[in-house]
């Protein structure tokens, strides 16, 4: 159909190109008929005048001349002097052109003398009417006999098509006919009869056939091709490349659930312990990098295991599968991760990578168990040390019930943390923007194992405020803080200390907090306590009692990562926060990002108007920095800024 609809176009294109040529030849050749004419006539005009005397004014030979029957549409005489003399513009055959002229002369002879006719001037246009008429003709002539040319092919191909798919269709039908007939015949004669004429009967489709099949074998590798590439893109992680959770869920049902043959190896679950502290303090454009330093150490890790596979299955945790590994083995591959991890974290300057929890598989295992298993593994190691990794054995699993057992493990250590009081204090200085603007160093926090190895602190308060635990840890960040700030006398610096709102919002921590404060005055008003904005709107009334008492004692409030959840102005006007500190995420590319200014203008000009000053957190540029100085902001934080070191 492809091919016939085709053969329409060009032979309209044929059409057209031989009629515009016809055309343009008859066109030339009714332009060189009508200068012949007037040549022509232009020849007797100028001799019928210059034969003219006064005794003789018609010689038989020009009369005889001048009966061609060609016309005039245009004639017009004047006299030697340009003026005129006779005009006429109706048609009118030459041979009139001697009554014309014997009367416009008898009416000036006596201007002239003897042998003088030829000084009468003669403008004349003559009439080619007929010869258009044969113009017309002619075109009409050629746009028929073109127009012939190219339908008759058209017609006669498309009766050949028709014809043609009738015998396909007949012939395919009779071949199917034949072939079902086959299995129903009785005798071998008549099956030799039928086979005979079905060899007949394809062999003059088989050319045809395999054109066919080999044009749908082409299409068909195309589209698996396509779909097997819009597939891997789909299933792949843009930031590292490796394939996504989808991939990795499809490759253990094929492979390890579902396998045709035994399998058995070890499932190692790492997990990025820093990713969102990264976000928040250095910016996206950082984590991304340090999400791909920890894919580049676990695909050169697991290289050096055959046929070892690795997935990112969501934004801070990576799968890796090492078939035929037996978990002794896999202890291996832990040391080796935590080795090359701790390499990473000291070039970096963080407070941990990644921890790593590693199981055991075979096959049929259902994937959701695998999984909830490695969860608990992963909760075991990340409640060990910075880095480290946990392998959960079978034979750990009483009775498969120990889904608690990471969650048990992760409390003994908060709680061994709470009672040792084993934590470090660091800070990071807000840069004021501007002399009247007062900043302040923001009180950050690392948690020791009773080894001395630092905890992951993201892990660390996750899980405290999973198991309830949040408002123990606030209460000794905030007692360490105190006594800090006093045995160093800090009287003219001011420090933030971040509290998790579920704290805020509980009223025996807020007596808690009022009493310490009151008895630490002259400390507590250097301090500016933070709360996320997306906590305080839990709540909107336990937030403004806690904002309410912190400001009784003289203390400030700092609303923190603002921007993040649903801000309203009537948030400013109910709570009334001393600050508010821009989300990382604003600050992100800001040079190049037009909403983000406007939204963090906006924000400045509202928060200016009631008395709060705006700090931005995470900026890691000179160009972030340039563009928050013209926004107006109070202060920046962030690595570009100051890193942060010990009090």
């Amino acid at each position: 159909m492809a091919g016939f609809k085709k053969l329409i176009f060009v032979q309209l294109i044929s059409w057209l190109l031989f009629a515009l040529l016809g055309g343009y030849f008859i066109a030339l050749g009714f332009d060189n008929a009508v200068s012949d004419a007037q040549k022509k006539a232009q020849f007797v005009v100028n001799t019928y005048i210059n034969s003219l005397t006064i005794d003789e004014l018609a010689p038989e030979k020009i009369q005889k001349a001048l009966a061609d029957g060609t016309t005039f549409s245009k004639f017009i005489i004047r006299d030697q002097a340009g003026n005129l003399v006779t005009m006429v513009e109706s048609p009118q055959p030459l041979p009139l052109f001697a009554d014309i002229v014997n009367t416009s002369f008898n009416s000036i002879r006596p201007q002239f003398a003897v042998n003088q006719a030829s000084d009468i001037k003669v403008e004349f246009t003559i009439n080619a009417n007929n010869l258009a008429n044969l113009l017309q003709q002619s075109m009409f002539i050629v746009i028929l006999v073109s127009g012939l040319i190219a339908l008759l092919p058209i017609i006669y191909m498309q009766s050949m098509f028709r014809r043609l798919n009738r015998k396909v269709s007949t012939t395919i039908a009779d071949i199917i006919d034949i072939y079902i007939n086959q299995n129903q015949v009785n005798g071998d004669l008549e099956q030799a009869m039928d086979t005979t004429r079905l060899k007949k009967l394809s062999k003059d489709l088989i050319p045809t056939f395999n054109r066919l099949s080999h044009f749908l074998q082409t299409k068909h590798d195309d589209i698996e091709n396509n779909a097997m590439s819009i597939k891997q893109e789909a299933y792949k992680d843009v930031i590292t490349n490796l394939g996504n959770r989808n991939m990795f869920v499809e490759y253990y049902e094929k492979n390890i659930e579902n396998a045709d043959k035994s399998t058995f190896g070890s499932l190692a679950m790492v997990r990025c312990s820093e990713l969102q502290a990264i976000n928040q303090t250095r910016g996206y454009q950082k984590g991304d990098e340090y999400v791909k330093g920890v894919a580049d150490i676990i695909k050169h890790i697991s290289g050096t295991y055959t046929n070892s596979q690795v997935f990112r299955v969501n934004s801070s945790d990576f799968a890796v599968i090492l078939p035929n590994t037996p978990l002794k083995e896999a202890e291996r591959f832990g040391d080796n991760l935590q080795s090359r991890f701790t390499q990473y974290q000291q070039n970096q300057e963080l407070s941990s990578v990644a921890n790593t929890g590693i199981v055991g598989y075979e096959k049929g295992k259902p994937l959701g168990e695998l999984l909830s298993i490695v969860d608990n593994a992963m909760s075991m190691a990340q409640s060990k040390q910075a880095n480290a990794w946990h392998v959960q054995r079978e034979t750990d699993l009483v009775n498969n019930v120990s889904a608690g057992f990471g969650n048990q493990n992760w409390r003994k250590v908060i709680n061994e943390v709470i009672e040792s009081k084993r934590v470090h204090l660091v800070m990071q200085n807000i840069m004021p923007i501007g002399k009247s603007i007062k900043a302040y160093a923001e009180i950050q926090v690392r948690f020791k194992t009773a080894e001395n190895q630092m905890l992951p602190t993201a892990s660390f308060l996750a899980m405290a405020e999973k198991l309830g635990m949040a408002m123990e840890i606030d209460r000794l960040i905030i007692d360490t803080t105190l006594e800090k700030v006093k045995t160093r006398n800090f009287s003219q610096k001011f420090f933030g200390i971040n509290v998790t709102a579920s704290s805020a919002h509980n009223d025996q921590f807020l007596i808690w907090l009022e009493r310490r404060l009151l008895k630490d005055n002259n400390i507590a008003t250097k301090l500016i306590f933070e709360v996320s904005e997306f906590g305080l709107q839990q709540n909107i009334k336990a937030s403004k009692r806690f904002i309410d008492m912190v400001h009784r004692v003289g203390a400030r409030v700092t609303v923190e990562r603002f921007g993040v959840g649903l801000t309203s102005f009537k948030f400013f006007r109910d709570l009334k926060p001393d600050f508010i500190k821009m989300d990382a995420s604003y600050t992100r590319g800001l040079e190049d990002d037009k909403n983000n200014q406007y939204f963090m203008r906006l924000m400045v000009d509202l928060a200016h108007r009631i008395g709060v000053n705006v700090f931005a957190e995470g900026v890691e540029s000179q160009e972030e920095k340039h563009i928050i100085e013209t926004l107006c902001l109070d202060g920046v934080q962030g690595y570009y800024i100051e890193k942060p070191k010990d009090i």
